[in-house]
């Protein structure tokens, strides 16, 4: 039986990677600060808590736990990280030092690492991001996980770690809490399915690269499942609709299927310049190429997706998905 450690298995897409491996048949142990059984309901994992940052604790769950693969998503992310740098560093950078570490000290051949188009910052050449777009974060969030990334390169290089890695945009799914400039896309449909009014801050035309939760973890058993061969990098941009749809799309999307939904646009100057700012085309060609990445969720199939969630009370999985050709954090930006 294989065996999982998945750091932060609890948290938003770390619940989904974690309940997919456990459907697997994998031997699923969870390492998370604030573990939280609800998210991972129905699945059969052991529990464990604790803090990335504390060394000593690293290195007994992955004694302990014996995997053969770690999946890395543990951490903090951008707005909390930018209101405690601190923390953020030992959470982010140390966190997965930690785990690198434990990595090689066990013997452990391979590390599934979560980063984000953050790493990318405002300050981007070129009209479009791909694997090769020069890192310049301008968020601590984002200076963490490049660093990490780097890490995770040497540790590949110098000790033969089989290091591979997820750049996520924006992430969508139900009950988001996180705030973020571009969370309008979770929160839009959250409201509408609810029944409560919402407010847009951005202008109906502004466009931002997001992918759907469950995309996001089932990106992760497709890059593990891939032959070392075929891969030319470590780490790879993913995303979901190309183009990256805009405010106004994804209303349109829920006034389709909810109707009676009360949303309203009031621009905010300073969120909608950071969204100017950010906003590129991202061009995921490679891992499509490399390792046949392909997003499964629409904005049909994330609006539906998630009013079957709300229906059910909990997470089950989307009986009705597309794959057509038309493409669909961590930022959480």
């Amino acid at each position: 039986m294989s065996k999982s450690l998945v750091t932060g298995g609890a948290g938003f897409i770390g619940a989904e990677v974690t309940k997919l491996l456990a459907g697997r048949g994998h031997h699923v142990t969870v390492f998370d600060l604030h573990p939280n059984e609800e998210r991972l309901e129905g699945a059969k994992v052991e529990l464990a808590q604790g803090d990335l940052g504390d060394a000593s604790a690293v290195d007994q769950i992955v004694r302990q736990a014996k995997p053969d693969v770690i999946y890395h998503f543990g951490g903090m992310l951008s707005v909390p990280s930018e209101a405690d740098h601190v923390a953020s560093f030992r959470a982010n950078a140390l966190g997965t030092f930690n785990v690198l570490e434990a990595a090689r000290k066990f013997g452990l051949p391979r590390v599934i690492f979560s980063s984000t188009m953050a790493t990318f910052g405002m300050d981007i050449e070129g009209r479009v991001i791909d694997d090769s777009t020069l890192q310049r974060p301008n968020l601590f969030y984002g200076a963490t996980k490049v660093f990490s990334e780097h890490m995770g390169l040497w540790f590949k290089r110098k000790h033969g770690l089989d290091f591979r890695g997820l750049r996520y945009p924006g992430i969508v799914g139900p009950g988001v809490t996180t705030p973020g400039v571009a969370q309008y896309n979770s929160w839009m449909i959250d409201a509408a399915i609810k029944g409560k009014p919402f407010t847009v801050w951005v202008r109906p035309d502004t466009r931002h690269a997001i992918l759907y939760y469950r995309d996001a973890a089932n990106a992760v058993l497709q890059l593990v499942d891939a032959p070392i061969r075929d891969l030319k990098r470590s780490v790879y941009v993913v995303a979901g609709t190309q183009p990256s749809p805009s405010a106004g799309e994804l209303l349109d999307e829920v006034k389709r299927q909810i109707p009676e939904a009360v949303i309203r646009f009031e621009v905010d100057e300073e969120k909608q310049g950071v969204m100017d700012d950010l906003e590129r085309p991202i061009d995921d060609g490679n891992a499509l190429r490399e390792w046949g990445w392909h997003p499964a969720f629409g904005l049909a199939e994330m609006v539906s997706d998630m009013r079957r969630w709300h229906e059910t009370g909990k997470q089950r999985d989307g009986e009705q998905r597309s794959r057509s050709s038309s493409r669909g954090s961590s930022s959480d930006v």
